[in-house]
């Protein structure tokens, strides 16, 4: 692959309507997304880690002639979201079952697609809890990726269960050097963001522009502050697009904002360009091996 810049965690396709009772979370706009994704190629985009999974509206093929049509190697997961995102059979299927099936999505393939699942995620966790459904999810991706060697990457509510998250993943054997948890910009907590990174797992500062959930100048202070002490080398970047109203077409930011906006501004903080590239291209790279 050409060496490039990877967002590590994106949608490009997903259907969230149903529980949300929002079309705007069904985002299905394939030459809108083409444009934002070619102007991102542009930009020296050459990666995209799709965390798109079972009961997020997932579309292999659909996935894969974006890929074709825009240059960008995408990526795809298997595994499962969290309450109340989760498909019915995981409520009735064991856990050996379920880590089965994501082990057949990273071995054999998607469905009858042909393509095979990259990674495990994302698949998360409540609001300050882990459910017992989300439990299970948890024990059966790890045994999964224990399996597999697959990464996972997961997703936390505004940042909470982190902690949980890392700790729970660690000892069901996850090696954490391909463990990323996701969503920790969003906890606006320094302190506790560091405690995660000194766990030795990766994390995502990836919902880059929310700015509604959490300043962007909050990002690019507590980045500063993570390369200060050391942690830099296990931050990854992406901006966790969902919504039709997330892209330029629908007055969003777009898909450009991280590179266009953030970016300066993290120039502006004080950080090298030897330190961006290493949260978009040398991390993503050495997780993704």
């Amino acid at each position: 692959m050409e060496k490039g810049y990877t967002l590590m965690h994106e949608h490009i396709t997903i259907d969230l309507s149903g529980v949300k009772k929002d079309l705007d979370c069904r985002l299905d706009c394939f030459e809108e997304t083409k444009a934002e994704l070619c102007s991102l190629y542009q930009l020296g985009v050459r990666r995209i880690l799709d965390v798109t999974n079972m009961g997020m509206g997932r579309n292999p093929k659909y996935v894969s002639r974006m890929e074709k049509a825009t240059g960008i190697r995408i990526l795809q997961s298997t595994g499962f979201y969290k309450e109340p995102f989760l498909p019915d059979f995981v409520y009735s299927m064991s856990e050996m079952e379920l880590a089965e099936l994501a082990e057949k999505e990273l071995t054999e393939g998607i469905g009858d697609s042909g393509i095979k699942a990259r990674v495990i995620g994302e698949f998360g966790t409540s609001k300050n809890i882990m459910t017992d459904m989300e439990k299970k999810v948890f024990h059966s991706m790890a045994l999964a990726a224990v399996r597999t060697g697959a990464v996972v990457t997961t997703h936390t509510t505004l940042g909470t269960m982190a902690l949980e998250q890392a700790e729970y993943l660690k000892q069901a054997g996850v090696k954490p050097e391909k463990i990323i948890i996701g969503h920790l910009d969003l906890s606006q907590d320094p302190d506790y963001i560091l405690s995660v990174l000194k766990e030795g797992v990766n994390i995502g500062f990836d919902t880059v522009g929310k700015n509604n959930y959490c300043p962007d100048q909050f990002r690019a202070e507590t980045l500063k502050r993570i390369a200060k002490e050391g942690f830099l080398g296990q931050v990854v970047l992406s901006m966790d697009i969902t919504r039709k109203t997330h892209l330029k077409e629908w007055g969003g930011l777009g898909y450009t904002y991280l590179f266009e906006t953030f970016l300066p501004m993290l120039r502006d903080y004080g950080l090298s360009e030897e330190q961006i590239d290493m949260l978009l291209i040398n991390n993503p790279d050495r997780i993704l091996k």
